[in-house]
């Protein structure tokens, strides 16, 4: 087991890399903005277990695996880069149209749940955390399951307090929008973050 010494060190350095803005958080608070926050619940799950996933590949010291397998990293940031892109134009030109009945085009939880997973896993900072950072907090070398549930739910924690704080700051944001200028703007600033993540995503 690890002491709890080493369980907060590792909390306060993720909370700090998770909860300081960059391509991910930039995706929630967008979508959050222009969908509300029901549908942005299989977004968020996908980023936890995406995160889970990268600290379960440092813990089991596949790092060189996971350099072999670079160009299958590579496409997911790619991809999720482009989804965001897509995304990106489609809040745009959607912006002028937001009459209060207008309801969002639906969007199925699986696609939510994929783009939140390519985000994740083609987030270069997140694998900088777990593959740079994290050795210098945990000795990885001897870690044992009941040290990875350690982690795991030391994680898990962390990132659902720090990406529903984002969520609920949205959603209240959200909710004070009442005028259709203010609409717009904040469709088309969502927008603009959303096109910066992807940009963030596929040149890092």
């Amino acid at each position: 087991m690890l002491p709890a010494s080493s369980l907060i060190a590792f909390a306060l350095a993720l909370g700090v890399a998770a909860g300081t803005p960059g391509p991910s958080v930039g995706a929630l608070v967008a979508r959050v903005l222009t969908r509300g926050f029901r549908d942005v619940l299989p977004f968020l799950l996908a980023m936890w277990l995406g995160e889970a996933l990268w600290l379960t590949v440092a813990i089991t010291g596949l790092a060189t695996l996971a350099a072999k397998l670079a160009p299958l990293f590579l496409a997911f940031k790619l991809a999720g880069a482009a989804y965001l892109l897509f995304l990106s134009r489609r809040m745009w030109l959607s912006a002028a149209d937001t009459s209060p009945d207008r309801i969002p085009p639906p969007v199925s939880a699986w696609q939510t749940f994929s783009s939140g997973m390519m985000i994740t896993l083609g987030n270069p900072k997140i694998a900088l955390f777990y593959f740079a950072l994290l050795p210098a907090i945990i000795d990885l070398r001897n870690i044992s399951v009941i040290a990875w549930g350690q982690l795991t739910g030391t994680m898990l924690l962390v990132l659902m307090a720090i990406d529903l704080a984002w969520s609920a700051a949205a959603t209240h944001t959200r909710y004070l929008l009442k005028n259709r200028r203010a609409r717009v703007a904040v469709n088309r600033a969502s927008a603009t973050a959303m096109a910066a993540a992807a940009v963030g995503i596929a040149t890092h």
